[in-house]
């Protein structure tokens, strides 16, 4: 009896063609073949499946048998293995039988032969082969090889090709998984009946029964398969174009988070589904990249990192990993079930935050150094600060000192928020130390430069720096922070100083003009006053070129100076009036200077409206006579200037001479009383000294 069938035509091993058959095996395939090719025969006796073939020939010569037998195999939804061939013709009489005799001979042939099997996984018919190669083995099981066709070698030389095939498949699954969806749905079939086999045996067998071909444990062969896949795919970086200036370090992270990304999808979408609940696939691939991922970031973190290298691993390991996984909805779905870990061990990467917090602080306060540094070499070297929108400021300071912090901040916050957190803290410590540095330099060019070309435009500058460095600490900074109050505090420090000394020269140039009001005894007050307000007017137009809010508070300070300095001279004790003509002629003198007073002063910008009411009042308590109406008034008053002391109105009451000592007494004592308990809001009369 022959010892075994002639097989593969076209495939891993050349099948014998009649008398002159031999055997050529593939060279992917020849060392799991070779136990099969040896035994051969050159010239084989037919076999069942011949016959069958010859019988089919016979047929098709016959008109009324004209037929042509057809198989496919196909996967149902269950998933076994089916065959399905076309509906025969109509023919006449006696193709029944013909029909019949042909199955009486197939079922003659009760076990499966290795040139069918190898047929089978030459078409890639892997699901029907691996059943018949199941069938086959049990029938080698239950009788003894000898007088068989089929040894045991020969069985397990045919596993090994269905091996190889199968398995070559399943490590290219993410890739066949579009491309040729069927072959591997063939070769995840094959996957399932062994694991069906196996589980049947365990539970048919005891433990401890000893088989060598059973179970072959093909899912654990599965999980390498894919493991070695993945590894695979995550090492080569050769499919992921390269990115300029990114260090191979970044291109590498690169790769992986994008390999990664996208063959989960496909994991997904494609390959999931082919597989039983029970094998977890999502889940085993997605704990596989991960520990490739993890396991080569861990190296790269455990190496010498460049800093740019440190930077681009922390946001792999905070941001873009955890992040950019779940922008597919369907993909951050099924990621929630896994709940993958970090990709570095949490001590090292608190290590690697430290690094990056240490170098970035670091950066940036040597960043302002170098700024300040070049600022006051531009003072040295008399060059006029440059204007953006008809304001001087220097770009310097203004722009890149903050936008360096900035920049700094939002980087370490694109990493995590507990970094961004932690460098802002950081930076908000060095940056009063920064300013109180930029105070001092202002201090000393205030003091020395005062001859300079540019000495007022350097002097608005460095006031319009202020607003940069305020306006992004009062937006950014907590209110419970005291680096909060230590820089806004030094900001009104350096603003206060400018526009004392821009506002000094014209306080100097007002003073005699006020003057006149005592030694003129009030008669010429209008044009006193005219005067003052051309005085100013012609001063203040340098305050242009500071910003709004500081133009606004530097007009208020004006404001502010002309009220208060007109109230001097009416506490001055220069005038005595006992004539109640007199006082209404004076009163109305003080009312027409504070409204052009308050005219000029709104047309300019000044918003501080709580100074407008103050000469009027004490022009009305001039004008009233009513001992009664006075107090009303002085009541008023206190209520409106609260800061308003006894001393400052004794002064004044001292132009109303027809008071008797008692009626100023009853009038002071008022007062005490109404302004016992209340605080200023604003200082006007606090600032004032009375001799």
């Amino acid at each position: 009896m022959m010892k075994m069938l002639p097989f593969f035509q076209n495939g891993p091993i050349g099948m014998c063609n009649g008398s002159e058959g031999c055997i050529g095996a593939n060279k992917q395939l020849e060392n799991p073949l070779t136990s099969v090719a040896k035994q051969i025969p050159a010239c084989p006796e037919p076999s069942g499946d011949e016959i069958w073939s010859r019988d089919q020939e016979k047929m098709s010569e016959r008109p009324e048998g004209a037929y042509r037998a057809s198989r496919a195999s196909s996967i149902v939804s269950n998933g076994s293995c089916t065959s399905a061939g076309d509906s025969p013709e109509k023919g006449k009489k006696g193709i029944k039988e013909i029909f019949t005799n042909a199955f009486k001979k197939m079922k003659k042939i009760k076990t499966p032969s290795v040139k069918k099997i190898m047929d089978l996984l030459e078409e890639q018919k892997f699901c029907e082969a691996t059943q018949h190669l199941i069938m086959l083995q049990k029938s080698l099981s239950s009788k003894s090889e000898e007088g068989l066709s089929t040894s045991q070698q020969d069985v397990e030389s045919v596993y090994e090709v269905l091996n190889y095939k199968v398995f070559s498949i399943l490590k290219d699954s993410i890739l066949l998984a579009k491309t040729n969806p069927e072959l591997l749905q063939q070769a995840v079939e094959a996957l399932k009946e062994q694991e069906k086999e196996d589980q049947n045996y365990t539970s048919e067998n005891p433990p401890d029964q000893n088989m060598p071909f059973r179970p072959r444990k093909w899912k654990e062969l599965w999980m390498a398969a894919v493991k070695e896949s993945v590894e695979t795919r995550m090492k080569d970086t050769s499919h992921t174009p390269r990115t300029e200036n990114l260090s191979a370090v970044g291109q590498n992270l690169l790769h992986m988070g994008k390999t990664m990304k996208e063959d989960l999808t496909v994991v997904v979408k494609y390959i999931k589904q082919l597989y039983p609940p029970e094998f977890n696939v999502f889940s085993i691939y997605a704990e596989l990249y991960h520990n490739c991922f993890a396991s080569q970031t861990k190296k790269s973190a455990e190496s010498h990192l460049e800093d740019k290298d440190i930077y681009l691993l922390l946001s792999w390991v905070h941001n873009f990993y955890p992040k950019d996984m779940r922008k597919d909805h369907v993909l951050a779905e099924e990621l929630e079930k896994v709940q993958l870990g970090s990709l570095l061990p949490s001590s090292l990467s608190k290590e690697l935050e430290k690094k990056y917090l240490d170098k970035e602080e670091a950066t940036i306060k040597n960043l302002l150094s170098r700024c300040l540094d070049k600022e006051i070499q531009r003072w040295k070297d008399e060059e006029e600060p440059e204007k953006f929108n008809g304001h001087f400021q220097s770009e310097l300071l203004g722009i890149i000192v903050i936008q360096s912090i900035y920049s700094g901040q939002k980087r370490a916050k694109d990493i995590s928020t507990a970094v961004g957190e932690e460098l802002s803290h950081r930076l908000w410590k060095e940056l009063p130390a920064f300013l109180k540095s930029y105070k001092d330099a202002f201090e000393d060019f205030k003091e020395k430069s005062k001859k300079h070309r540019y000495y007022k435009p350097i002097l608005i500058a460095s006031v319009n720096n202020c607003w940069n460095f305020r306006d992004y600490t009062e937006k950014n900074v907590s209110e419970k922070d005291d680096n909060r109050a230590s820089i806004l505090s030094t900001l009104s420090d350096i603003e206060n100083s400018g526009f004392d000394v821009l506002l000094q020269q014209l306080f100097v140039q007002l003073k005699p003009i006020y003057k006149k009001f005592t030694e003129n005894k009030w008669d010429s007050s209008n044009e006193i006053m005219n005067e003052i307000i051309k005085t100013t007017s012609k001063h203040i137009s340098d305050f242009k070129t500071l910003k709004d809010p500081f133009y606004h508070a530097i007009i208020e300070k004006v404001h502010a100076h002309l009220v208060k300095a007109y109230i001097v001279r009416l506490l001055k004790r220069k005038v005595s009036l006992k004539g109640t003509a007199q006082q209404q002629n004076l009163a109305q003198h003080i009312s027409k200077n504070a409204a052009d007073l308050e005219a000029f002063c709104t047309s300019n910008g000044s918003q501080a409206t709580w100074l407008n009411s103050a000469l009027p009042k004490l022009a009305e308590i001039i004008r009233l006579q009513d001992l009664g109406a006075i107090k009303i008034e002085v009541a008023t008053l206190a209520t409106t200037y609260p800061d308003i002391r006894k001393r400052h109105l004794e002064a004044f009451l001292y132009i109303k001479a027809n008071l008797s000592r008692s009626e100023l007494k009853s009038i002071l004592g008022y007062l005490a009383d109404s302004t016992a308990t209340l605080l200023p809001k604003a200082p006007l009369f606090s600032d004032i000294n009375v001799s």
